[in-house]
């Protein structure tokens, strides 16, 4: 859903839909501490902004998987 939203986040004229809406709502709490973090280092100012909360949220994503199922793997054996 992140990678869908960074997709829709291209095209202002779907902003309206309830799909798109609920991708946003469904996204926005994982996202929103990202933005904070980032903010601090990179605030918002004149000229073009690139909005890297959608990698870092996927990147700490994927490491919080690995180790939930790494505790799953180490639970069965």
């Amino acid at each position: 859903m992140i990678v869908a939203r960074v997709f829709l986040s291209w095209v202002p004229a779907t902003a309206n839909s309830g799909i798109v809406r609920f991708i946003y709502q469904v996204t926005d709490p994982i996202l929103e501490p990202f933005r904070v973090l980032f903010s601090r280092f990179m605030p918002k100012g004149p000229g073009l902004y690139l909005d890297f909360s959608p990698i870092a949220a996927l990147f700490v994503l994927e490491i919080v998987r690995r180790f939930v199922l790494s505790i799953l793997i180490r639970m069965t054996f």
